[in-house]
């Protein structure tokens, strides 16, 4: 069976609603409000996403983290709902510090099954995920006071100094394309410097990836990386999946559900981008 089916299959068989529906609009032809639709169950009345959407926590409160999964979402599937995102980016301005910065999680995780690593580190306002959610509204053209206010904390934080951490900095490269501080000599000299980054395709830890980073050819930050290097994550990335059709993770979520849940997110996520870079 072909890259394709298999990852198809698997989705079907094992992903949660809003992945089917994802994979549906992207490659289906389906129609983008039924990405809409699945992903209104995990908003609430605050205005934030809860439920885990991201499946790491399996919170019924609003989240951050929950509310940057809701904006991806919609992005990846061209979807649009602007009062969805209206009452998601009023509960982060509602949320957020004086200057503007957000936290992944809250102590409302602590009465609810999560994984090992999400843990108090998450409560700490941050440009990941602050930065992750500006950048994130610019591609949706979404404008709104907080996304301002936000961006330019982030701007302050990131002249500054870039993050340590490679899902720092990947949140960070998401605000960075829509602002006029597109360095691609400065990032590319810190690449080497990052925890987490795992440039070799022949690695096997766990960590970002350039195709994170430029999960497109036509990405801002494609240009970070040669030929090569992109192409061996592609073929890195087609003998990663598993003989079930999905693509396996590296970490233990709180529960079963949540480890086919991510998984789906994966697969979904894994052959948007071998279509991007033509692979499939």
């Amino acid at each position: 069976m072909d890259t394709f089916t298999a990852g198809r299959d698997f989705v079907r068989r094992e992903a949660r609603l809003v992945e089917n529906r994802l994979f549906a609009t992207v490659f289906e032809d389906a129609d983008p409000q039924g990405v809409v639709e699945a992903l209104r169950g995990y908003q609430n009345a605050d205005g934030g996403f809860g439920h885990g959407l991201e499946p790491d926590k399996l919170v019924p409160d609003s989240l951050s983290l929950d509310v940057e999964v809701a904006f991806s979402t919609l992005l990846a599937s061209g979807a649009r709902d602007d009062e969805m995102v209206r009452r998601a980016v009023d509960w982060l301005a509602a949320t957020a510090t004086a200057d503007g910065a957000v936290s992944l999680c809250s102590p409302a995780i602590e009465g609810y099954p999560r994984a090992e690593h999400v843990s108090e580190w998450t409560y700490q306002p941050s440009v990941n995920p602050t930065a992750g959610l500006v950048g994130r509204l610019y591609k949706l053209g979404f404008e709104h006071p907080w996304r301002e206010h936000a961006g330019a904390w982030c701007a302050a934080q990131l002249a500054e100094a870039l993050p340590e951490d490679a899902h720092g900095l990947h949140e960070s490269l998401e605000f960075l394309e829509h602002t006029d501080d597109v360095d691609l000599d400065r990032i590319r000299e810190w690449l080497p410097k990052l925890q987490h980054f795992r440039a070799d395709a022949a690695d096997p830890a766990y960590g970002v990836t350039p195709l994170h980073l430029a999960p497109t050819p036509d990405s801002v930050w494609r240009p970070l990386f040669d030929d090569a290097q992109i192409e061996a994550h592609l073929d890195r990335l087609i003998a990663d999946q598993q003989p079930d059709g999905g693509w396996a993770i590296t970490w233990e979520p709180p529960s079963q559900a949540a480890t086919l849940a991510y998984r789906g997110i994966l697969t979904v996520g894994a052959l948007s981008t071998l279509k991007a870079y033509g692979r499939l």
